[in-house]
């Protein structure tokens, strides 16, 4: 976590002034603070996968994929919530280097164009993808996609109760079944039918959208979390209003 220097357009701001003034004046600081992967912990990632690398001169490649594709993907999950794109680019030309050096000392009568195409493959639209002829290819840093962390609201606590508000944040909630929790933040917390926001205190009940003797699965694509006033109206409207004839029992 740092201050970097940045332009006014994005540069912290702060008011100067107090309760008794007629106006305050905006003060500009000049910089931004940004969190953002340690030197030591790229270092130390890096070291790992040579490492990895040293370890497999004479393996496979797919063994060589599939041993290092955790690494990467732990590592980079781990920061994907902070400003770690710059560092994942870093990361990925710096393991293209040591993997070219791997191809190399494997392909020693051969011209380096070859080396290439032997072990680098068009995947999609990246035409430089450390990949095997079967299609198993080695996870880029840059792949991972960075979500944003957002802070708890005001005084928000896991045990105030609030179901809602917290199953929608964390997918899962000690008191929440999964399968709600994960409807919860699948369908940002609001009803998959009269789409109103959920609230503390209501009832909810999970649906089939195509009910189970129509064909439907009994899977998260054909699920979704109601009001229970609303799956009673859905399931009169289905033309199916006998209780025993419901597909979903309530939560």
């Amino acid at each position: 976590m740092r201050q970097y220097k940045t332009g006014a357009y994005r540069a912290a701001t702060y008011a100067k002034g107090n309760q008794y003034s007629s106006g305050k004046e905006v003060i500009n600081l000049g910089f931004t603070t940004l969190i953002k992967p340690t030197k030591e912990s790229v270092k130390r990632h890096l070291d790992k996968i040579g490492q990895v690398i040293d370890k497999h001169h004479n393996a496979p490649q797919l063994a060589l994929i599939s041993r290092l594709n955790p690494v990467i993907r732990g590592w980079c999950n781990y920061y994907a919530s902070v400003v770690s794109k710059e560092t994942f680019n870093k990361c990925d030309h710096l393991t293209y280097q040591k993997l070219l050096a791997w191809a190399k000392s494997r392909c020693t009568k051969t011209n380096a164009h070859d080396t290439v195409s032997n072990y680098w493959r068009t995947v999609g639209e990246d035409n430089w993808t450390f990949a095997t002829s079967g299609g198993t290819a080695l996870v880029k840093h840059s792949s991972t996609t960075i979500v944003r962390h957002t802070k708890v609201q005001g005084a928000r606590s896991p045990f105030d109760g609030d179901l809602v508000y917290w199953g929608k944040r964390m997918s899962s909630h000690p008191e929440l079944p999964s399968r709600v929790a994960t409807l919860l933040k699948k369908q940002s917390g609001k009803c998959g039918l009269c789409e109103l926001s959920f609230k503390y205190g209501d009832l909810w009940e999970v649906d089939h959208v195509i009910r189970t003797s129509r064909g439907g699965k009994d899977e998260y694509i054909n699920w979704q979390l109601l009001h229970r006033h609303c799956h009673d109206l859905k399931t009169a409207t289905d033309g199916d209003v006998h209780p025993e004839n419901w597909d979903d029992n309530p939560f």
